[in-house]
């Protein structure tokens, strides 16, 4: 067994500075001077533990502890939504993460979903308030630390500094998480450490380093051990095509070793791909890892943890996010790797006739497996998860859905697109497909959705109820005494509707609504503060009802009982007569209306 570097992943929202933030903890890194005191592999930077004492100098001092680990791997990969294909079975490759946020915007919605993803996978992050150098009037002392420099700047410039992170620390208690800048945490456990760092001029990075250190020494020192010699476990970062290699895989190997000419065992959507190891390649020392022109060089094997190019013939189909093994060309090692990576799949890509709940779709393994994690948090059904764009069999599979359940037929999307064609066929079907490219986002519509059908669903059964109604038969205004009687009433409180029974003040059933006109025009439903001529089978003028008295609507038990349910969707008032008939009518029956 043997302890490996600390692998820490950068996210948050785009044009927040995370690539800016790696690539100047890589400056800071080379400008200490230590001949290779960085190392690249593919999408990763090795910072050993040397380096990072130099950097930090005296801050060491706070940890109080003999640093053992032997320093941090720092994963970069493209693109906001990167971070969700670095996983691994049972959670995310990463130990530890840095959420970047502009201390001058706070939150914005990429912001939102790393941590919503960041929780869901259980992975600690601390927070790089950068741009601290926009901040009016900023200075930057580059012979200070941080804290330092801050204490001797303008009482102002102070001011304005708090005033900014206290606005962040504000947004994080909005979603229910503790957060306080790095020298004020008490509780590393309870509470998010906020660095405030800049990018541009390197200021807070040496803080930044001695907080990940500091946490990574105290908490994963037991997580990091790992075999170095066993078959390599790994996960695929990007498929990428590069000149005269073809397609080729940038990928992590967090565990045992890879050699050239192993054998390859990569999940897939449907077969695991097989392939031989043709070469292994690094980028030369210090290269841009996003710059295809970088010069790369031969290994003949890498060990955990690092990152690497594996070229082999056969790559084509293979997926971000996918895991992959090596092992010997033995046949029980190969079926053996495959069974392993195809259960690991197959968590995340389901497929299931008999289950009622959403589809779900996104671009990537690792979109796939994040979607998934935010809805089961929220207790919402999947029934089927599947990769890339909606295709006419996803169509069919949400129509049988919708027929079962009008609440889950539905397709909630990541980062997919719908084709002209299906799209025609949604409209015409009146199908739902619900898609952003950002996951809380689809998951929001979603509820929203839920929660519009969902009204609409009791307001039309609302509509088929005895509502709460009072109203007055005016005096002065009885058109016709009997066969049927027709007065003119107005409606109080509430609302009546033709067919609807009336009962007096002591809670007899009386009539029925036979029809009403407000003027000379027809009408079935008659709102409060309105005045209608009412026809009443059954009742005479003077005997059953008199001009001046209040009548009500006589609602049925089981109305009663569904109109309770459905209160928020009545006003005060109407409340209030709902409960003025409910007394009525348990004078004559205490349990009425009290199931």
């Amino acid at each position: 067994m043997a302890t490996r570097k600390v692998l820490v992943t950068v996210l948050g929202h785009v044009d927040h500075g995370k690539t800016s933030l790696l690539d100047k903890v890589r400056a800071t890194v080379v400008a200490s001077g230590e001949a290779g005191a960085i190392t690249q592999a593919i999408g990763v930077s090795a910072i050993p533990i040397e380096t990072i004492k130099k950097i930090c100098g005296k801050l060491l001092d706070a940890i109080k502890q003999n640093l053992t680990v032997p320093g941090l791997l720092t994963i970069d990969t493209p693109g906001h939504a990167a971070f969700t294909s670095l996983r691994k079975r049972g959670g995310s490759l990463a130990d530890i993460a840095i959420l970047v946020v502009d201390i001058n915007e706070g939150f914005k919605p990429q912001t939102i979903e790393s941590i919503e993803i960041l929780k869901a996978q259980k992975v600690p992050f601390i927070v790089a308030a950068n741009k601290i150098d926009l901040i009016p009037h900023w200075q930057h002392d580059e012979k200070k630390f941080l804290m330092e420099n801050i204490s001797t700047l303008n009482l102002e410039i102070q001011g304005e500094f708090e005033k900014r992170l206290y606005e962040l620390v504000a947004q994080f208690q909005k979603i229910e998480l503790t957060a306080e800048r790095f020298d004020r945490v008490e509780d590393y456990t309870k509470q998010v450490a906020i660095i405030p760092v800049s990018a541009q001029t390197g200021q807070g990075i040496p803080e930044l380093l001695m907080v990940l250190t500091g946490l990574a020494q105290k908490y994963f020192e037991q997580t990091l051990q790992i075999e170095e010699t066993g078959p390599a476990k790994g996960t695929i970062l990007e498929v990428k095509e590069e000149k005269g290699l073809g397609t080729t895989l940038n990928a992590i190997i967090y565990n045992g070793q890879l050699k050239v000419n192993d054998t390859l065992v990569i999940g897939s959507i449907d077969e695991p791909i097989v392939v031989k190891v043709r070469a292994l390649l690094e980028p030369a020392e210090l290269a841009e890892m996003r710059d295809m022109k970088s010069k790369f060089k031969n290994v003949k094997e890498v060990h955990a943890a690092t990152g690497v190019k594996i070229s082999a013939p056969g790559l084509d189909n293979a997926i971000a996010g996918m895991p992959i093994r090596s092992c010997s060309n033995k046949e029980d090692e190969i079926t053996a790797a495959k069974n392993e990576v195809q259960e690991e799949v197959g968590e995340i890509v389901t497929e299931s006739d008999d289950t009622e709940g959403v589809i779900i779709k996104a671009d990537t393994i690792g979109g796939l497996e994040a979607l998934r994690t935010l809805l089961q948090e929220k207790n919402i059904p999947i029934s089927s998860s599947s990769l890339g764009d909606v295709t006419k069999k996803d169509v069919s599979k949400l129509e049988a859905m919708r027929d079962k359940d009008m609440f889950h037929g539905v397709i909630l999307g990541f980062n997919i697109k719908i084709p002209a064609d299906i799209e025609e066929t949604l409209i015409v079907k009146k199908l739902k497909v619900i898609t952003h490219d950002v996951i809380y986002q689809t998951i929001e519509k979603y509820e929203k959705y839920v929660e519009t059908l969902t009204k609409n669903i009791e307001l039309e059964e609302l509509s088929k109820l005895v509502r709460p109604c009072k109203f007055a038969i005016l005096k002065g205004y009885t058109f016709r005494q009997n066969n049927p009687a027709i007065v003119g009433v107005e409606i109080e409180i509430g609302r009546i509707k033709t067919g609807d029974p009336i009962m007096n003040i002591e809670g007899k059933m009386i009539t029925h609504v036979k029809s009403m006109k407000e003027g000379k025009e027809n009408v079935t439903i008659a709102d409060q503060g309105k005045q209608v001529a009412m026809a009443m089978d059954g009742v005479t003028v003077g005997r059953q009802i008199d001009e001046g008295d209040f009548l009500y609507s006589d609602i049925p038990e089981d109305d009663f009982i569904k109109l309770k349910h459905m209160r928020k969707h009545l006003s005060t008032i109407e409340i209030n007569v709902l409960r003025e008939i409910a007394e009525i009518k348990r004078k004559n029956n205490p349990v009425w209306g009290a199931g």
